[in-house]
């Protein structure tokens, strides 16, 4: 849960690196959350609602480390935008952010591995 925390607490931060760890607990927990909501929405009867304002929520902060995750491999933060060619490009993002980050420090920063776990 501190790396979802940590995530949102950087809410508009798209400079930086951020490593697969961080990104990938960040989507559990976000996934986590918007499935428990579901269900709860599910037994109410509500049409969804709940799960928007997670969504709308949590958008620049998933935005940010997309970006943070992509600095990481190297990548400009506008390869984001190939999440939008329809199915390669999901596809294609799914494999960067499953990437190892390079090592060391590169043009984005240092290396995250190297910092203190939050």
């Amino acid at each position: 849960m501190n790396w979802f925390i940590a995530v949102v607490k950087k809410y508009a931060v798209f400079d930086g690196r951020a490593r697969r760890k961080e990104y990938w607990m960040y989507v559990l927990f976000y996934v986590l959350i918007a499935v428990g909501l579901a269900i709860v929405e599910g037994l109410v009867g509500s049409p969804g609602f709940l799960g928007m304002l997670l969504a709308l929520g949590l958008l620049v902060p998933s935005i940010g480390v997309t970006i943070r995750r992509l600095h990481d491999t190297e990548r400009s933060g506008w390869w984001i935008l190939i999440g939008f060619v329809p199915l390669v490009g999901g596809i294609v993002l799914l494999v960067f952010m499953c990437l190892d980050g390079t090592g060391g420090p590169n043009k984005f920063g240092a290396d995250p591995k190297s910092a203190p776990e939050p």
